[in-house]
């Protein structure tokens, strides 16, 4: 059974490329869930993220969208001495405001998940990538998120996280075509 190479042979890995990545998501707190990880990822290995992740789990709350909004600064503090997560002060603030703006967009009547599939019409993109080479590190629609994304207030939310992001919760199939699950989501369709 063949796997997008980049799942190499980490168990871990292969857990999470078997049954997350890439698989469409449409639940709010997932979405941020996922969009916080790939947030504190930036600069650092998908590995590292993956052996925190029980971590960061237990630390926001399980990324309940409105506990996270209600961060203070004593729970900012607690975080920075928080050894099972990224302790960076510029990522934690990132999380609780953009977790504000999804509440804002979900006082307006907008889920986040209406708002990111959105942009493509609630479809997947299938890239239909051939080689793990082949694969953008950003892309026009990435750049459109993310544009719009600050422009609404969102913070550490640059192009190529966005890309990492989309391709995480399925908005885009970049698994290789040659891959056992490019197969099984394809046909899910």
């Amino acid at each position: 059974m063949y796997r997008c190479n980049w799942s190499g042979s980490n168990e871990n890995m292969q857990v999470y490329h078997d049954t997350v990545w890439g698989v469409p998501e449409y639940d709010d707190q997932r979405l941020f869930r996922k969009l916080v990880l790939d947030m504190n990822q930036a600069g650092l290995s998908w590995q590292t993220i993956l052996n925190k992740m029980d971590n960061f789990d237990q630390a926001y709350e399980q990324f309940d969208i409105e506990k996270v909004a209600n961060f203070d600064e004593a729970k900012v503090e607690a975080l920075m001495q928080d050894a099972g997560i990224i302790r960076n002060r510029r990522k934690i603030e990132a999380a609780i405001i953009n977790a504000q703006k999804v509440l804002e967009m979900q006082a307006e009547g907008l889920s986040f998940s209406d708002y990111l599939w959105g942009f493509t019409d609630h479809q997947v993109v299938d890239n239909k990538i051939s080689n793990v080479s082949e694969v953008p590190a950003k892309t026009e629609l990435s750049d459109r998120i993310a544009k719009d994304l600050k422009k609404r207030g969102f913070k550490f939310v640059g192009s190529t996280t966005i890309y990492a992001f989309l391709q995480a919760v399925g908005i885009v199939n970049d698994h290789e075509m040659a891959c056992f699950r490019y197969k099984e989501l394809h046909s899910a369709k």
